[in-house]
């Protein structure tokens, strides 16, 4: 099989970076290329050592094989204590580090103001996975404290 590049534009646009960004990582030497005139080629193994992930098998302006989708959210809890964000925050991530084996993957960090009593969660992930920690979180802060 021959080795696939791609040019510095179109791993930008895969990685939704700027065109400088990218750049810069294969000036610092973070991603891997290969110049050819004055332009850089970036093959296929080095995108995937950068991103530890797949690169796409077709063209990149082809677009993904499956299309895919991701949400962002941020919940807000008013009137919490410090026990009971700890307990809540703790319970979250035990969720997750328990769904991580062959679920989508989450991201999520919490973000405490004690002067104010409130609690955000925030949470980045699949569809499936974010609705399902959400049921969590709201059967979380039911409960009486």
């Amino acid at each position: 099989m021959p080795q696939q590049y791609y040019s510095v534009d179109q791993v930008a646009e895969l990685l939704d970076l700027h065109v400088r960004t990218v750049r810069g990582y294969v000036r610092d030497g973070r991603l891997k290329a290969t110049r050819i005139g004055k332009q850089y080629r970036i093959a296929r193994e080095d995108l995937e050592a950068f991103t530890g992930r797949p690169a796409p098998s077709s063209s990149p302006s082809a677009g993904p094989e499956r299309r895919q989708a991701e949400a962002s959210v941020i919940v807000r809890i008013d009137a919490i204590g410090p026990e009971a964000t700890m307990r809540l925050t703790n319970t979250v991530m035990a969720a997750i580090a328990h769904g991580q084996d062959g679920g989508e993957r989450l991201r999520v960090e919490t973000v405490y103001d004690e002067e104010r009593a409130v609690l955000k969660v925030i949470i980045l992930g699949g569809l499936d996975s974010t609705a399902e920690l959400l049921k969590i979180v709201n059967a979380l802060i039911e409960q009486p404290e």
